[in-house]
């Protein structure tokens, strides 16, 4: 009995967007009544926007890794909420920046450097990819659908561009993208594989 609620709890809609919105609830309450300054909340919501991009990236991999495990499947079917909380901790990341800087002719000024129009870029194209992570889109775009989505792969690499250009100290930023490298080459790998196999 009980375990049979909390499934129906752990495979609830409501229930991951309450686990991915709870850092994001913290860190804006903390930072808007003073408690998180600004350079800890730009940095925290960067960070998560990132590591929830190399989830949402990573679950083919993972599902090739462990293509029975009952998690990699759970995964796999929320990966598109993953990819839309990646754009809800870009925002706050962006917002935070412009309340600082205060002029939109300082924050355009400032976009000219390789650092930030990386990170605009990439801001500009998660939003496209949430506003079009929808059955509604998917049904209206048809094969573009896929096409548009591969864009994120570029967003991918803008993001942590910008992470090294703009970070105090850059290893973190390197690693991340070490681990998201690493789980590409192993997807890369599996699937030419397995079309390999199914020449012979």
């Amino acid at each position: 009995m009980i375990i049979n609620r909390l499934g129906r709890i752990s495979n609830s809609i409501w229930f991951l967007w309450l686990l991915l919105a709870l850092p994001w609830l913290y860190l804006t309450v903390g930072y808007l009544t003073g408690n998180i300054y600004y350079g800890e909340y730009i940095h925290a919501t960067g960070v998560y926007a990132a590591r929830l991009l190399i989830l949402a990236m990573a679950i083919t991999s993972l599902r090739l890794l462990w293509p029975k495990a009952g998690w990699t499947r759970w995964l796999l079917q929320r990966r598109r909420y993953f990819g839309v909380a990646v754009f809800a901790y870009a925002v706050p990341h962006c917002w935070a920046y412009v309340v600082k800087i205060g002029t939109f002719a300082g924050v355009l000024t400032e976009a000219a450097e390789p650092g930030m129009w990386t990170g605009w870029v990439a801001f500009i194209l998660f939003f496209a990819l949430a506003l079009t992570s929808n059955n509604v889109s998917m049904r209206k775009l048809g094969t573009k659908w896929k096409k548009l989505h591969r864009l994120v792969y570029l967003a991918a690499v803008l993001t942590f561009i910008h992470w090294l250009l703009v970070a105090f100290n850059p290893m973190a930023g390197m690693i991340h993208a070490g681990v998201l490298i690493l789980l590409e080459t192993y997807r890369l790998y599996a699937i030419t594989r397995a079309k390999d196999n199914n020449k012979v």
